[in-house]
């Protein structure tokens, strides 16, 4: 369902809607920074759940349908509207999309890593999951030109039925799932973790910052290639069919990747998760960029590397939720809980914020040198959708490549890990494989879980200095975090707000910048304040200073003055 709004949806707005680009940009910023904003609470909150049904499929079964009805209504905007009032539907239906699109798919990404714990068998799950998903995507990528070339609808009437049709399918087929497919009861029993605490001891964790950092600086550009697409190919190939060459483009990328995808299903089980990823960095760079070159008239030569590009596209989208269920399994290993949902709102979270100017910044940097629909464009126009389109991906997929290359985990050490999970499980001692360090079950640590949990509200730093005498410095440390991260978002909604005084008019990049701003700076300041209550007690003396000196790791106080 992505495919037809992160790819279609811009130019049809933009060139039969007649939606200004840089209003248009601003709702897509807004409507991504509140589903990105989502994320964390959504996940925390499947992580909680405890009905008889289990912890995701209630959220599935009740949200799908919904999201459904939000997407139909993006892909059918009223005739009669002016391009204000357009431009008001698009935004208020698109963030209803967003917002629900995350109430079930986030239940939905953590429902996979809990239903195997195998090293292979969980590239397996997820690469006939992802097949399933590239034929829907072939689907969506072809649809529309194939309605307005063969089946002589005009392009309202194509989305209208694009809208209608996913509609119901994703309806019916998330129904289907919550019907057939059961939970593990005894990862449903297990009790959940405080969000805060939550949010700190996962970034302890060093394979998930990798996997991480890997995925916020993919997503730098990664809505570009989709979102430029459509204007790449109207604007700079030129072919004489438009709409049905860019059916055959996004249809021979999507191809591609489906043919591959069983042998980079085969290639992870031979060479290893990590190593087949690599090697997928490489097809996608090599193609992307290349197309910079490209000019009128151009469609074979673009066919050809679309394919050599497509054809790496289904290694990524198998290979990094099998390899973040190998990290969260590590993340047992050091807290003694399942936290599925919690991981999938982190590596969706970031990687959203991060991808919001790449949906947004080009549209609106094309519309301020000088785009004008449904006309033949100046060279400076044309350039910068080159430079845009093919460059600047292949830029960031080399960084996120130099990144991922130090993910440590193979089978080996998940084995590893599995083995200390269970003689955690046994009241045993367990090793850590990537540091060597000896772990003690939860349970049998200086300080009980749950006062630690409590205490990793704070920072190291924010616990030394009220272990230093400063009995009230963690309320002062918490509300000058959230004070500060909140005048960030009034000045950057201030910004926003002075260069948008007319729907009709492009107000540029600057804007969608300060959008993304106040979105992150928001999310920071809730996270703080979160944090109040927990600084009231610690404040209150809840718990002891000596206690807090054994969750640092350091000799308590009285232990000093008695040496």
């Amino acid at each position: 369902m992505l495919v037809p709004i992160l790819i279609h949806m811009p130019k049809f707005y933009s060139d039969v809607v007649l939606v200004p680009l840089g209003y248009m940009a601003i709702a897509i910023a807004v409507a991504r920074a509140m589903d990105a904003l989502s994320d964390p609470f959504f996940g925390w909150l499947s992580d909680r759940g405890r009905t008889r049904f289990g912890r995701r499929r209630p959220y599935i079964a009740l949200f799908a349908p919904i999201a459904a009805l939000a997407f139909w209504a993006l892909f059918t905007p009223p005739a009669g509207l002016s391009r204000g009032g357009a431009a008001l539907w698009f935004g208020s239906m698109f963030i209803l999309y967003s917002v629900f699109h995350t109430a079930y798919g986030l239940p939905y990404w953590a429902l996979g890593p809990e239903l195997t714990l195998d090293y292979h068998e969980r590239s397996r799950l997820f690469g006939v999951r992802e097949g399933f998903s590239i034929l829907g995507t072939i689907g969506a990528s072809i649809a529309p030109g194939l309605l307005m070339s063969t089946g002589g609808l005009s392009e309202r009437d194509s989305f209208a039925a694009i809208g209608i049709f996913f509609a119901v399918l994703l309806t019916l087929f998330c129904w289907l799932l919550v019907w057939r497919v059961r939970e593990r009861p005894d990862f449903t029993a297990r009790e959940s973790n405080p969000f805060v605490p939550g949010v700190r001891r996962a970034l302890r964790n060093r394979p998930f910052r990798i996997l991480l950092a890997t995925y916020v600086v993919s997503s730098v550009t990664g809505a570009i290639p989709g979102t430029l697409m459509p204007y790449f190919n109207a604007y700079v190939i030129r072919p004489e069919n438009e709409a049905r060459w860019l059916a055959i483009f996004l249809g021979a990328y999507f191809a591609a990747g489906f043919i591959c995808l069983p042998l980079w299903v085969a290639a992870a089980r031979r060479f290893g998760k990590r190593p087949t990823w690599l090697v997928s960095f490489f097809m996608g760079v090599t193609g992307g960029a290349a197309m910079f070159f490209l000019g009128e008239g151009d469609t074979v030569p673009l066919l050809i590397l679309i394919s050599w590009a497509g054809s790496s596209f289904g290694a990524g989208l198998f290979l990094g939720p099998a390899m973040q269920a190998d990290v969260i399994d590590y993340d047992e290993l050091h807290t003694g809980k399942r936290r599925e949902a919690q991981y999938s709102a982190f590596w969706a979270m970031l990687p959203k914020f991060v991808a919001i100017p790449s949906a947004a910044v080009p549209i609106a940097i094309l519309g301020s040198i000088g785009y004008v629909p449904n006309a033949v464009q100046t060279p400076q126009v044309v350039f910068a959708i080159k430079t845009i389109f093919a460059l600047t991906p292949a830029v960031f997929a080399c960084l996120a490549f130099c990144i991922a290359w130090r993910f440590p985990i193979d089978e080996k050490v998940h084995r590893a890990i599995l083995y200390g999970v269970e003689q955690h499980r046994q009241g045993l001692e367990a090793i850590d494989p990537l540091t060597g360090q000896r772990l003690a079950p939860a349970r049998s640590r200086s300080v009980d879980e749950q006062t630690g949990w409590f205490l990793d509200h704070f920072s190291r730093r924010e616990l030394g200095r009220f272990v230093k005498g400063g009995k009230f410095s963690i309320v002062r440390d918490v509300w000058i975090a959230a004070l500060g991260a909140i005048s960030v978002a009034i000045l950057a909604a201030l910004v926003a707000a002075t260069r948008v005084t007319d729907l009709e008019m492009d107000p540029g990049a600057l804007p969608v910048l300060a959008v993304v701003t106040v979105g992150f700076a928001t999310a920071v300041c809730v996270f703080h304040l979160s944090r109040l209550g927990p600084a009231r007690r610690l404040a209150a003396g809840v718990v002891s200073i000596e206690i807090v000196e054994n969750h640092l790791g350091r000799p308590s106080t009285r232990t000093k003055e008695a040496a």
